[in-house]
């Protein structure tokens, strides 16, 4: 299939588990061989059924930017996360996070991203209320309330065009674009390693932040312009 990478892209882990070194060597792949992740996203785009599948499995985030997922397997996925033109630099993911899965990531369009990562604390830091993600077998989607917490930053690296970032299930994060303008990531997310994640709201902030709908139009204008920037740093 056309959504599926290429193998000199993303081969089948040959023991069965997309680690994280593993995903890491895929992002370099994707940093290495950047005509071959061209070729690939030029594929999808003209691939009408591929872009309308794509485009069903993906979505806006509710900070105003895409989350794509251009692969999906038991194995690993591959999305593709797109800040698009502003004039302003977004406020990317501002509310602290974990995953349930590992991933490696590397940025293919614009100036890169900003990174915050946090450790909870018994003193000091910055008050939040804490809920968990998945914790809800009648509804995984819905944040779960879980007391309240203390948070206190830990590093903040910055992730630059080229650049290779990877995170464990251990770690609590906010992600931004550094500065206005096209901003892409391509995210190579293996296995769930955990059943739950947690998520932190400041006291007050709603914890009802719904998705919303990615058309295929949306889909075509996002790949496309990455596709163009991924083509004017070659």
């Amino acid at each position: 299939m056309i959504d599926t990478p290429p193998s000199t892209l993303a081969a089948v882990p040959a023991d069965g588990d997309a680690d994280l070194p593993w995903l890491r060597a895929v992002a370099h792949r994707v940093q290495d061989s950047p005509g071959v992740f061209l070729a690939w996203l030029e594929e999808i785009l003209g691939d009408e059924e591929a872009v309308r599948a794509a485009a069903k499995r993906s979505y806006w985030h509710p900070n105003g930017f895409a989350k794509m997922v251009l692969h999906t397997s038991p194995d690993f996925r591959i999305r593709l996360h797109v800040w698009p033109e502003s004039t302003e630099p977004s406020r990317g993911e501002s509310n602290p996070h974990s995953h349930r899965w590992e991933f490696a990531s590397t940025i293919v369009a614009g100036e890169g991203l900003h990174m915050v990562e946090f450790h909870e604390t018994a003193d000091g830091g910055k008050p939040y209320d804490r809920y968990r993600y998945g914790a809800d077998p009648a509804n995984p989607a819905a944040l779960l309330a879980d007391g309240e917490a203390r948070l206190e930053v830990e590093k903040t690296p910055h992730v630059r065009l080229g650049d290779v970032y990877s995170c464990d299930t251990a770690v609590v994060h906010t992600v931004r674009p550094i500065a206005a303008g096209l901003t892409a990531t391509v995210v190579i997310q293996g296995p769930h390693r955990t059943g739950t994640t947690v998520v932190y709201c400041e006291p007050g902030e709603s914890d009802d932040q719904p998705n919303g709908e990615l058309t295929e139009t949306d889909f075509r204008v996002l790949v496309g312009a990455v596709a163009d920037a991924v083509a004017s740093c070659r």
